[in-house]
């Protein structure tokens, strides 16, 4: 690997080197720069206070745990290139890149048919053309690792699996800055038990069955505690009310107060297809961040339009809509009773009553079986899917999907 330049020290997991050369170079990229001013949890500092830690931030020690592991592998026996190293790195560096504001708002708003995993792939390539010859080929060959093209299966499953760095990272990460303890998991021990069989998959030895089993419980509290906390997802849901009233006004062609960047996107209609034809598409996102939505947001307090103006008023100022658990969809008769009441609250038309309440459904899996399982390698060689080898977990707790039905309104 390259030698060390830059120190940096990380709260969660102390000194981490960063080598110099495409790895430094991709870190001072603008692309890289942008995830400071985007924050890893969203909406969550409504509930967690502390959770005001950057995607950047979690990069860099994603990045990290991607050294540890492939340091681990080396060790016994598993080859990897220097330059398969460093891909590796940089594609977990990279991940995160063409993630939006405030987490997947921008995906059910501003854009249409397209994930921030697609644009995260467009911005490594446009970096890769920016880099020199020797670099473009390592960016190239991360690249490759990404989008699982590479022979080399495992690289892959570091970056993207059930059981890779970059949930390691965040599960550590995310319960130190929520202070939510329950989402503490053994990532060094995990990195240490990881092996590569014969055919080229990432495996984890039996001796570190506990620590998987472990991880995957904290999985599983962190949605429910954190990611999924009702308050996180009312406040999400109000954004998102938000920036459906302001994209209708900006259809009727009322000016509204923005940054250029978030102009674009509010006052265009911007699908997969534009990104892919108009390169100025992936310019202006990569100039979006969190403070472009929250700075016209706190303008828009003072505009005309009742229905923005008190949406904004209730985000800023944390009156957030509140939550009821349903036991079943609502019916019609209950969706034209809210709306009629909205429209006599407000003073507003009833067909603009649906932007302050909105039936939505939480749920997660911690483990999916339709998904690559997280192989247990046993010193006899043979390998069993986690669910098996497990004498806590079976594949009906792991995969069983719970939701929670609410109705978000304002109170």
């Amino acid at each position: 690997m390259a030698k060390t330049r830059k120190i940096i020290n990380d709260p969660v997991f102390g000194f981490l080197s960063i080598p110099d050369g495409v790895l430094f170079q991709i870190l001072q990229h603008p692309y890289l720069q942008r995830l400071n001013r985007i924050r890893q949890l969203g909406l969550s500092f409504f509930v967690y206070p502390g959770a005001m830690h950057s995607r950047f931030l979690h990069s860099l020690g994603a990045m990290h745990l991607m050294r540890e592991a492939i340091g681990s592998l080396r060790e016994k026996g598993v080859e990897i290139t220097d330059n398969e190293a460093t891909a590796s790195m940089a594609a977990i560096l990279l991940h995160d890149v063409g993630h939006g504001p405030f987490s997947h708002v921008m995906e059910h708003t501003l854009v249409e048919g397209i994930t921030h995993e697609e644009i995260s792939l467009m911005m490594m390539e446009k970096m890769r053309d920016e880099l020199a010859e020797q670099d473009r080929e390592l960016l190239n060959l991360a690249i490759a690792i990404f989008k699982d093209e590479y022979p080399k299966h495992f690289l892959h499953q570091l970056i993207s699996s059930q059981l890779d760095v970059d949930r390691l990272d965040y599960l550590c990460r995310d319960s130190f800055f929520c202070g939510v303890t329950e989402g503490s998991v053994a990532s060094a021990r995990i990195l240490k038990m990881m092996n590569v069989t014969a055919d080229g998959h990432l495996v984890v030895e039996a001796k570190g069955i506990y620590s998987v089993e472990k991880f995957l419980v904290a999985r599983r509290l962190m949605y429910w505690q954190v990611y999924l906390h009702h308050t996180s997802v009312a406040a999400e849901q109000l954004l998102i009310k938000i920036l459906e009233r302001a994209k209708a006004l900006a259809k009727q062609g009322v000016e509204l107060f923005c940054s250029p960047a978030l102009h674009y996107f509010l006052y265009n209609r911007i699908t997969s297809e534009v990104f892919v034809q108009n390169p100025n598409a992936l310019n202006q996102y990569a100039m979006l961040d969190d403070a472009d939505l929250l700075s016209a947001i706190k303008v828009w307090i003072g505009c005309e339009d009742k229905v923005l103006r008190e949406l904004c008023q209730c985000f800023t100022n944390r009156r957030l809509f509140k939550g009821k658990l349903l036991d079943q969809p609502l019916s019609q008769e209950q969706v034209e009773v809210l709306s009629e009441q909205y429209a006599e609250r407000f003073g507003i038309n009833k067909a603009d009553a649906h932007y302050f309440f909105v039936e939505h459904v939480s749920t997660s899996n911690t483990y999916s079986e339709k998904g690559e399982a997280i192989g247990i390698l046993y010193k006899d060689g043979m390998v069993k899917d986690i669910a098996d080898a497990s004498d806590m977990l079976s594949m009906e707790s792991l995969t069983f999907k719970p939701q929670k039905r609410y109705l978000f309104r304002l109170v």
